[in-house]
C-alpha cells in the first residue's frame, strides 16, 4: 500500500519506491520527475552503472542506441558495457559477447508464440518445419547482459550483476551452438542493442552455416537501436522468417520515463519504420508488439494510446498484453489482475487491433 506524495491518494497500486500515482505522473511529470529520477540513480549506483548517459565533450561517441553516449577515457556508457580505452570504444564489439545462452525446446514461452512459426507453423513450408508447433526442435536463446533502459520493474534485473563480467562468447562460438535441431535464434536480455554488432555477426555466421535450411532470426527488444542497425536486424528477420518483438512499455512519455528512466520517442519512431516493411512478408508476421501491464501505471489509458498508434500503422500487427509480477524496485505492487488484463484487451480491440492476446495468464491475480 503506497501513498502518492502529490495528491495524497493511498492504494495498493501506488508503488512506495516511485512515490507517485500514475495520474499524477501523467499530469505533473515535470514537477515530480526530479524525485523519481533519484530512484533511478539509486538503482543504478547499486550496480556501478552510470546514473546518466555520459555527455563528455572530449569523449568518444557510441552510435548504437538512442543515448548516443559521449564516453570519456576510462569511462563507460549508460549500458555499462561500452567503454573507452586509448581513445576508442571497446565492449560490445562483434567478437565480444557478454551473454548467457541455452537451448529451449519448441514451442517455447515466447512473446510471439501465438503467431510465430515455432508455435503455430505459420509460414510452412518455407519458414516452418511443420504445419503446427515445431515439437522436437529447439530455439537458441541468447540473453545479453546489458541494457539501454533502466526499468524499475525489470523481470530479469539480475543480469546487471554480469554487465561488468569478463566472460566473453565470440560470435563464431555462439553461431556454432546452432545444430540441426535448432530452427530459430532469439536475442533478448537485458537488450540486444548494446551488443547488436555481436548479434548481427552471429546471425550471419549461423545462417551461412545452416546452408539454406530453416533458421529464423528473432529479436525481443526495447526498440531504441540506431540506424543502420535497425535495418540490418529487419533484413535478417525478413529473410529468415523471424520476427522482431518490440516491448512498447508505455504510451505517455512521463510514465515511460518514470518506469524505464528514458524516453519512448526512439522506440515509437523505430516501430513506425518497421511497420512500413510489413508488406514485404505477410506470413508469418514480421513485427509484434507487447506491453507489460504494470498495476497503477500501465492501465487501459496507456494501452489505448499504444493500440491506437499500432492500429494507425497496421491493425493486423499482433499485440500481446503481459501479466506483471512484482519485482526489483516495484516489488510492492500486486500482480496484474484478471479484470485489469481484460479491460486492457478490450481497450486494444476497441482501438482497432485485430489480434490481441493476454499472455502469462497463470500470473493473473485477483481483482483490486
Amino acid at each position: 500500500m503506497g501513498t502518492c506524495q502529490n495528491c495524497g491518494q493511498t492504494s495498493v497500486t501506488i508503488s512506495k519506491a516511485l512515490g507517485f500515482c500514475g495520474d499524477c505522473i501523467r499530469a505533473h511529470f515535470e514537477k515530480i520527475w526530479p524525485e523519481i529520477k533519484q530512484v533511478h540513480h539509486r538503482s543504478r549506483r547499486a550496480y556501478g552503472l552510470p546514473e546518466e548517459p555520459p555527455r563528455t565533450p572530449e569523449g568518444v561517441t557510441c552510435r548504437l542506441c538512442t543515448h548516443a553516449c559521449s564516453i570519456p577515457e576510462g569511462g563507460t556508457g549508460y549500458c555499462g558495457l561500452r567503454r573507452t580505452e586509448n581513445g576508442r570504444i571497446i565492449g560490445g564489439r562483434p567478437h565480444e559477447g557478454n551473454l548467457s545462452y541455452y537451448h529451449d525446446p519448441l514451442p517455447t514461452n515466447c512473446v510471439g508464440d501465438f503467431v510465430c512459426p515455432a508455435g503455430t507453423g505459420a509460414g510452412y513450408p518455407k519458414y516452418a518445419m511443420s504445419k503446427g508447433p515445431e515439437y522436437g526442435h529447439r530455439n537458441l536463446a541468447v540473453f545479453y547482459h546489458a541494457c539501454s533502459f533502466n526499468c524499475l520493474y525489470c523481470q530479469n534485473h539480475h543480469f546487471k550483476e554480469m554487465t561488468f563480467s569478463s566472460l566473453r562468447v565470440p560470435a563464431k562460438e555462439l553461431a556454432a551452438a546452432v545444430d540441426k535441431r535448432t530452427t530459430c535464434i532469439c536475442y533478448f536480455g537485458g537488450d540486444p542493442t548494446p551488443q547488436i554488432l555481436h548479434a548481427l555477426k552471429t546471425s550471419k555466421l549461423a545462417l551461412k552455416n545452416a546452408g539454406g535450411r530453416i533458421l529464423r532470426i528473432c529479436w525481443e527488444t526495447n526498440g531504441a537501436v540506431q540506424e543502420p542497425f535497425l535495418t540490418e536486424m529487419a533484413d535478417l528477420s525478413l529473410r529468415s522468417g523471424g520476427c522482431i518483438k518490440f516491448d512498447l512499455k508505455a504510451w505517455d512519455e512521463g510514465i515511460h520515463h518514470a518506469l524505464c528512466g528514458v524516453s519512448n520517442k526512439k522506440t515509437l519512431e523505430n516501430f513506425k519504420t518497421l511497420a512500413g516493411l510489413i508488406n514485404k512478408r505477410q506470413e508469418p508476421p514480421f513485427l509484434i508488439a507487447s506491453t507489460l501491464l504494470v498495476p497503477g501505471y500501465v492501465d487501459e489509458n496507456e494501452v489505448t494510446g499504444i493500440a491506437e498508434f499500432i492500429s494507425s500503422l497496421n491493425p493486423m500487427i499482433p499485440y500481446s498484453l503481459l501479466a506483471f509480477y512484482p519485482n526489483f524496485y516495484l516489488e510492492d505492487l500486486p500482480t496484474t489482475s484478471r479484470a485489469h488484463a481484460l479491460r486492457c484487451q478490450a481497450a486494444a480491440k476497441n482501438a482497432g487491433l485485430r489480434n490481441v492476446r493476454i499472455g502469462n495468464v497463470h500470473l493473473l491475480g485477483d481483482d483490486y
